[in-house]
């Protein structure tokens, strides 16, 4: 858990570096504070309203408190144990098995799990995925996410302007300044935004592994949430989103389990970690923490 905590903590600073480096190249402190003053009015939006927009995307409709109260009870209970706010309880009617949390604070939290996730997974099991969403709200996933894309959202602006620079120096018939450092400039606003990504979706999978291992601590039952990821993740080829929906595609990250069917190379640019690996770190937790209980 400490290890996940730092290596967030390192690729944010890694993104900032790479922010730096590129506001540097370009205009100094003022190209830097341009781009992140910009990224923040974008992101800021997406930070307040973020959770009202996804649930609207989904049609979600609030979870009935009479027809799932078994649902209710479980999560006042895991609330309890992490010290947090009683989220709002959202049902999404879809055979899609999966669940998501979003809010900027625990205190404006929601939890949504859909009608097919409902029907696969027998308690102990959804009970180990609402603590896995708990855990989000627990450990602000909503804040830190919003910094990295904040962050990213930057560089990317930077490196725009990095190859149009680029570009109109090869233009303009200058060859004093030689056409190495044109080349150098393209180049750097062609691959940052390529770094920058990989480092914020490097930063969703470390996020993920956390919230296991606060969710499998919480529940006190790892096999469980071990259990829920397999059955979800084999259920994605009968039940997915289509990858030309852009604006579900835009929200991935939020699921508990990635709801697009992907392999191989694409798996690189995954917002989840490989399933095998949480199922087999949530295994070792338990053979260390809980088997002599």
């Amino acid at each position: 858990m400490i290890f996940n905590r730092i290596k967030t903590v390192i690729l944010l600073g890694a993104l900032t570096g790479l922010l730096l480096f590129l506001g540097n190249l370009i205009g100094g402190t003022s190209g830097i504070q341009f781009a992140l003053i910009f990224s923040l009015a974008m992101n800021g939006i997406a930070y307040f309203f973020s959770d009202k927009i996804v649930l609207r995307i989904y049609g979600a409709k609030p979870l009935d408190p009479q027809q799932y109260d078994w649902v209710y009870s479980m999560v006042e209970d895991l609330a309890r144990t992490m010290r947090i706010p009683m989220p709002k309880l959202w049902l999404i009617q879809t055979p899609m098995a999966n669940a998501f949390a979003t809010g900027r604070n625990p205190a404006h939290a929601s939890v949504a799990v859909t009608t097919g996730i409902l029907k696969i997974l027998d308690k102990d099991e959804l009970r180990g995925v609402l603590a896995h969403e708990l855990s989000h709200v627990k450990n602000r996933d909503i804040l830190v996410s919003s910094v990295a894309a904040v962050l990213a959202s930057a560089i990317g602006y930077l490196a725009y302007w990095m190859r149009n620079m680029a570009f109109w120096g090869s233009m303009s018939g200058d060859r004093k300044r030689g056409g190495n450092s044109v080349l150098f400039m393209f180049l750097v606003g062609l691959l940052m935004p390529l770094a920058a990504t990989l480092i914020q979706l490097a930063i969703s999978r470390s996020r993920e592994y956390l919230a296991d291992e606060t969710g499998a601590d919480c529940c006190q039952d790892p096999l469980a949430l071990a259990s829920a990821l397999e059955k979800l993740q084999n259920h994605i080829p009968d039940a997915h989103l289509d990858s030309n929906e852009t604006q579900k595609a835009s929200t991935a990250h939020m699921f508990i389990v990635n709801p697009f069917l992907g392999s191989g190379f694409l798996n690189l640019f995954s917002t989840h970690p490989p399933m095998k690996a949480r199922i087999q770190r949530l295994r070792d937790l338990y053979a260390k923490k809980f088997r002599n209980y």
